[in-house]
């Protein structure tokens, strides 16, 4: 799953109907495979968001030492 959701962000044009079938073969339903799809899709979205417009991290990541890491 984990690596799927990599190349999904990372290579999208890469995924295909075997990707799919890979996740199905680990036990990934359709409902489950349609989530990881939405989840890995809504982070890329908020990510390139706020980088987009510059936003910061919140200053209590930089303390709990989370700052920078995805």
């Amino acid at each position: 799953m984990l690596d799927f959701a990599v190349r999904l962000t990372r290579e999208q044009r890469t995924i295909t109907d075997a990707d799919v079938e890979t996740l199905r073969r680990h036990g990934f339903g359709d409902v489950a495979i349609h989530d990881i799809v939405q989840v890995t899709a809504l982070f890329n979205y908020y990510t390139r968001l706020a980088d987009g417009l510059g936003i910061d991290d919140e200053p209590e990541w930089a303390r709990s030492g989370a700052a920078g890491e995805s």
